[in-house]
């Protein structure tokens, strides 16, 4: 047996496959062809917006999907075998709300500004912007989230412990902080506005902020 490749480590090899395409064109889209797209002569605008970034939302939006379908997996397998501490709670509700933003958001509102479906294109595409916006906020903590479950110390540690029989841990002061600041920010994605996340520095600092803000609650409070 020793010599077969485990499910987890295919589905975690997955994970990180579609993952990388996801945000990988997150960053594009908020970093590159928005800011391109400020630039950009009108004609060349209309043919990249009607050609270009359809084919590119294909992959976004897909890359989401089956980033979302292995983190499942892997999250059962995970509270099965380890526990669920509160960086994986972390990680697994903005990593679940990016994807939702995606589907729900970003694609049905970029229907309409690329001209795949009628409707309002000067207001589909903020609802689009301030949507993607927020999903680049998220992108650092989840991805602390994810990666500093079971490394992280204090507070952090087991919610539900499987070692110790499945035992429920009481939630942390630090953790329900950190769970009721994403609803926040995530009611902001859907009736907020952009703020400080106008600008593509202005989405960097905050993200890189509210990393910080995430870890210090989950590691000492």
């Amino acid at each position: 047996m020793d010599n077969f490749i485990s499910l987890d480590l295919i589905f975690r090899w997955l994970h990180v496959l579609f993952g990388i395409t996801w945000i990988g064109l997150l960053y594009y889209f908020n970093f590159i062809q928005g800011e391109y797209f400020k630039e950009a002569e009108a004609s060349a605008k209309a043919d990249a917006t009607k050609k270009l970034a359809p084919r590119a939302l294909w992959w976004f939006r897909w890359g989401a999907m089956f980033t979302f379908i292995t983190g499942v997996i892997l999250l059962v397998g995970v509270r099965q075998t380890h526990g669920i501490d509160g960086y994986i709670i972390m990680g697994a509700l903005m990593g679940t709300f990016m994807f939702l933003n995606v589907w729900l958001v970003i694609w049905p509102n970029q229907k309409i500004v690329c001209g795949i479906v009628e409707g309002d294109a000067a207001s589909a595409g903020p609802k689009a912007l301030l949507a993607s916006r927020t999903n680049t906020l998220f992108s650092l903590p989840m991805a602390l989230g994810m990666m500093g479950s079971q490394h992280g110390a204090g507070s952090a540690g087991s919610i539900v412990d499987h070692a110790n029989a499945g035992v429920a841990q009481p939630l942390t002061m630090g953790l329900i902080a950190v769970i009721v600041l994403i609803l926040a920010l995530e009611a902001n994605a859907i009736v907020g506005k952009l703020g400080p996340m106008a600008t593509v520095r202005g989405v960097i600092h905050c993200s890189v902020a509210l990393t910080v803000v995430t870890l210090v609650l989950l590691q000492f409070v």
